[in-house]
């Protein structure tokens, strides 16, 4: 059943747009027509920032309630969020290709987990702190809510990435402008609902959809406070540059091309690794951006472990997303798979063995589906281990002692995630120091919302989750309290 929305949530209601042309979001395993949603226009995008706007300078308003009582609203919202999960799960899985099985356990579910650890985090805390000075004085330190956000969502994570910007930013008492990308605008309208029924006060949540015309809007609107983005390097760069100019704090999480370092005692039984392995290097398709998807092999074992990723890349169920078995989906739309079928043959082109996959699953005849591919005999400085794919394709490249190892990983303009394997616990921590990364796992990955994550250098700017994720919507004044002794 196709779902037709024709109205943007703004202010707290359901607004006509002000444009004419729809948005038309497609299924990525059957290519069917599964809604239609309105484009928003600059207009419609002044009167989100105008709503957010409103609410945020209100004097009773959002950003002035106790923090006891946001904190209750925000669980009211992930409770709203509980009920719809797994239509949440279906629409995604509909629109991008996320395999169901991973949708039910992550968009279902981080988003309200999400609300939850932060509506703790302030619940009790005190936005004021009194510090001694150095000089006999007293200071008051104040975190303020930074106020209006732009939040700039991707297509592969469309709900959980959405929640790393609006739970932090709605805990610190700012309000936000969310805009989906145009891949996955459907399950957008859910959170819309469960924000209403939450009660949350007019302006404080609003939701514009459309494509990146209507998104460098938004970043650039002269009432927005701070941009909050995910999504490509290159992206990544003009929304910094823009906000540079007009000197507003951005928060970037961008591309990645990690390293998975299997140390030379990794043991890679299938039957107790199969499932980390998959988590840390191919989740949802390969389409995540901090999967390691360069990954660094022995010589003294290479052949070894180039069997087993083989065997176990080959073995893996490819089909429909809403399939509950589908291990492997498709890509989000007939370009993207054209790209990552590019990068295939650039890899063939510069030497690298195809040890299996490579091509389009014959059974399936609709849908953007690739095979999950493995490249073997890989060198680091070729198009396939620079460039970040975005699809199921690992890169295999030898290494000759764990100093090699660290320089291989090390050598790239990304440095977002990235992983760990061996038998030795404490090696592989002396390894994960020295990797030039922001995040990186031992013998699997999984971000947890305690802890920052973000990327150093093409791969961000600043940290979402944690309390660092809180912190970068807040601001501080400093009040000093009473003044030092005189100098006379």
């Amino acid at each position: 059943m196709s779902l037709t929305y024709d109205a943007l949530f703004i202010g707290g209601g359901w607004v006509q747009s002000a444009g004419a042309t729809p948005i038309t979001v497609v299924s990525a395993s059957t290519e069917e027509v599964l809604g239609q949603v309105p484009e928003a226009t600059r207009s419609d995008v002044d009167a989100a920032v105008g709503a957010a706007r409103d609410a945020f300078d209100d004097p009773a308003g959002w950003s002035r309630w106790e923090p006891a009582r946001r904190a209750e609203a925000l669980e009211r919202l992930a409770d709203g969020l509980d009920k719809r999960a797994e239509e949440i799960a279906l629409r995604v899985s509909g629109q991008n290709g996320m395999p169901i099985a991973v949708s039910r356990q992550l968009e279902a579910v981080f988003p309200a987990t999400l609300l939850r650890y932060y509506a703790g985090m302030v619940r009790d805390r005190d936005p004021e702190e009194r510090r001694p000075g150095l000089f006999g004085g007293t200071t008051l330190v104040r975190r303020d809510p930074i106020g209006v956000v732009a939040a700039i969502v991707p297509w592969n994570y469309p709900q959980t990435l959405a929640s790393f910007k609006y739970a932090p930013a709605l805990a610190a008492g700012c309000t936000v402008v969310i805009k989906p990308s145009p891949e996955t605008m459907l399950d957008s309208y859910l959170l819309a609902e469960a924000v209403q029924e939450a009660g949350l006060p007019p302006g404080v949540v609003n939701i514009v959809t459309g494509g990146r015309d209507i998104g460098a809007y938004l970043v650039s609107h002269p009432r927005i406070d701070k941009v909050a983005f995910t999504g490509s390097t290159a992206a990544g760069r003009q929304i910094g540059e823009v906000c540079g100019r007009i000197l507003r704090p951005v928060t970037l999480e961008l591309g990645g091309k990690s390293a998975a370092i299997i140390l030379d005692d990794a043991d890679l039984d299938l039957a107790t690794t199969a499932q980390s392995l998959f988590g840390a290097t191919l989740l949802n398709n390969g389409q995540t951006c901090y999967l390691s998807t360069r990954v660094l092999v022995p010589r003294s074992r290479y052949a070894e472990i180039v069997d087993v990723f083989s065997g176990f890349v080959g073995g893996l169920n490819v089909g429909d997303a809403l399939d509950p078995d589908t291990q492997i989906g498709p890509m989000v739309s007939a370009g993207h798979r054209q790209r990552v079928e590019g990068y295939i043959a650039q890899g063939r082109a510069g030497g690298a063995r195809v040890t299996v996959g490579g091509g389009r699953p014959a059974q399936l005849e609709k849908g953007w589906f690739v095979e999950p591919t493995v490249l073997a005999d890989v060198d680091n400085a070729s198009v396939v281990a620079r460039e970040e794919i975005f699809g199921p394709v690992l890169s295999l490249i030898g290494y000759t002692d764990v100093d090699e190892a660290v320089a291989i990983a090390n050598d790239s303009e990304y440095g977002l995630g990235g992983s760990i394997w061996t038998s030795d616990p404490e090696r592989a921590v002396a390894v994960a120091r020295r990797v030039q990364t922001g995040t990186i796992g031992i013998n699997n990955y999984l971000p947890d919302p305690t802890a920052p994550f973000g990327g150093v250098k093409a791969s961000g700017l600043g940290r979402e989750l944690g309390p660092e994720g809180l912190a970068a919507y807040e601001q501080l004044k400093s009040i000093y309290l009473d003044s030092p002794p005189s100098a006379n």
